[in-house]
């Protein structure tokens, strides 16, 4: 088994897409523009539920902070997202429609942040309410 595979045993129905991504605090906004069209198309295709969120207590002296781990600069802050599918089939067909939905053709987000430093990946629920 690759570090990359989960024990099928370990995997309950839902499946989450995970990000972690380093924005200029300059771009915020700019940043929660683009999330909110996302959010809609997501949302209209099937995701179950979708959610951006910025860093505001990113300090700790006990653990590696999301700001090292995303490898964030002095300017940047860290966006911590996830969208909700039912399972890792209904998560394909709905990225599938999101990619190919003209209403995201035209969202750049090259001078919102770095797309090559956005972390990402795919992953089985292990433990929900």
């Amino acid at each position: 088994m690759t570090q990359q595979q989960q024990p099928k045993e370990y995997a309950m129905q839902e499946y989450v897409d995970g990000f972690v991504l380093p924005v200029p605090r300059a771009n915020v906004q700019a940043y929660q523009k683009m999330a909110e069209s996302a959010k809609a198309v997501w949302l209209e295709h099937g995701a179950l539920d979708y959610r951006e969120c910025v860093a505001d207590d990113l300090g700790t002296e006990t653990f590696r902070s999301f700001s090292e781990a995303a490898g964030a600069k002095d300017d940047e802050t860290v966006v911590f997202a996830w969208i909700v599918y039912a399972n890792k089939a209904e998560r394909d067909r709905i990225n599938a429609l999101v990619m190919a939905d003209p209403r995201l053709a035209n969202v750049s987000c090259e001078n919102v942040f770095d797309f090559k430093r956005m972390s990402w990946g795919g992953f089985s629920t292990l433990v929900a309410k």
